[in-house]
């Protein structure tokens, strides 16, 4: 399965995922330059679709859906550990509640889209309100193999490279993660998430260190998981 990622509205990321000469369009603002992408690799767009229903996702949908003949796949109808068939190649998607109550992660073999479930480097606010159900959706996540690369819905990269210094001002890690950093290309892997990634490093001894010394609760990885996501 074979991905491209195409940057719009500064700090938004839409990607074209396909195999072979059938692709689908995910939080596609970037028309044209998608457009253009598919044509000059004879891409037939059959699908269009978001990684959830906030405007900034979805900017591109009607004009993407005019100018081909794609399927709009509306991620509140979608059905978790749904499938779609490109070609011979299958891409999976399900629900990762938290962000928002219709969030959606793409999964191919090697690489997931993750939208403004969990950033490269940070993770979306819980606009849903429903810590529980994002625990769980950013616990099913980082179960992937480490080498699982990670394609989300902005780039935040620098800035919050900077918050994960101030929590861990110790962790190497961090200097090497920014050092790799390329606008042109935003990913990273699990690994590298957990390396660096604040709140999703409720399991690493230095941070559940830093949450004891704040008298935060630190019993349970859910416990921790709140603790940082109410304090940073």
């Amino acid at each position: 399965m074979n991905i491209q990622q195409f940057r719009y509205s500064t700090d938004n990321l839409g990607y074209l995922v396909y195999s072979t000469d059938i692709g689908i369009a995910i939080d596609a603002g970037a028309v044209e330059e998608i457009l253009l992408f598919a044509e000059k690799n004879s891409i037939d767009i059959q699908y269009v679709t978001n990684t959830h229903s906030h405007y900034d996702h979805t900017s591109g949908n009607e004009v993407m859906l005019k100018k081909t003949k794609a399927e709009f796949i509306n991620p509140t109808k979608i059905k978790s550990d749904q499938t779609i068939s490109l070609g011979k190649e299958t891409l999976e998607m399900f629900h990762t509640s938290g962000h928002t109550d219709d969030s959606i992660v793409f999964k191919a073999d090697d690489f997931l889209i993750t939208g403004d479930t969990l950033f490269n480097g940070t993770v979306g606010n819980c606009f849903s309100g429903d810590f529980n159900a994002f625990f769980n959706s950013l616990k099913r996540i980082i179960s992937f193999p480490g080498n699982t690369k990670i394609y989300a819905g902005h780039d935040y990269v620098m800035e919050s490279m900077e918050i994960a210094k101030s929590i861990e001002k110790d962790n190497p890690d961090i200097e090497r993660y920014m050092n790799n950093y390329n606008p042109k290309l935003i990913v990273s892997t699990l690994d590298d998430e957990l390396s660096v990634n604040p709140y999703i490093r409720f399991n690493a001894k230095g941070m559940i260190n830093n949450l004891g010394k704040r008298n935060m609760p630190i019993n349970t990885e859910y416990e921790r998981f709140k603790s940082i996501m109410e304090i940073y």
